[in-house]
């Protein structure tokens, strides 16, 4: 199974804010984000599922957080406290490739784990986290 980090990154390193929200809005990297990752699980933090207010379609969720409680709230998604639990769960369904997709506080171990990365350089510079592998 192939890890896949997918990221936008602003030109001056920020690749999204605290909050989880993205400092951007860009109609194509949304796009290209959605073509790429449809049909794939998606692997993000609390904050970034939070963010996005429910589940992507098209996607299996996994939401990293000792929070299980989310489970009861949307049943479409799967929880699991440590990564490793979801890539096992991940290789079990014999998934091809799954799509390692953030918060910024995640990214420094999805870099870590990833088999190949997807990275899109916007063309401005932004406000917010830069990432900062470990």
């Amino acid at each position: 199974m192939k890890k896949i980090v997918i990221a936008a990154i602003a030109k001056n390193g920020v690749i999204g804010r605290s909050n989880g929200e993205m400092p951007w809005h860009s109609k194509e990297e949304f796009q290209h984000f959605k073509n790429t990752t449809l049909g794939s699980p998606v692997v993000m933090g609390r904050i970034t599922f939070e963010t996005l207010g429910t589940p992507l379609p098209g996607r299996l969720n996994i939401v990293l957080t000792s929070n299980k409680d989310l489970k009861d709230k949307f049943d479409e998604i799967e929880v699991f406290e440590k990564i490793n639990d979801a890539y096992e769960y991940c290789e079990k369904g014999n998934f091809e490739k799954i799509f390692l997709i953030g918060g910024g506080s995640l990214f420094p171990m999805f870099i870590n784990d990833a088999d190949e990365m997807i990275i899109s350089v916007m063309d401005f510079n932004a406000k917010g986290i830069f990432i900062s592998p470990r």
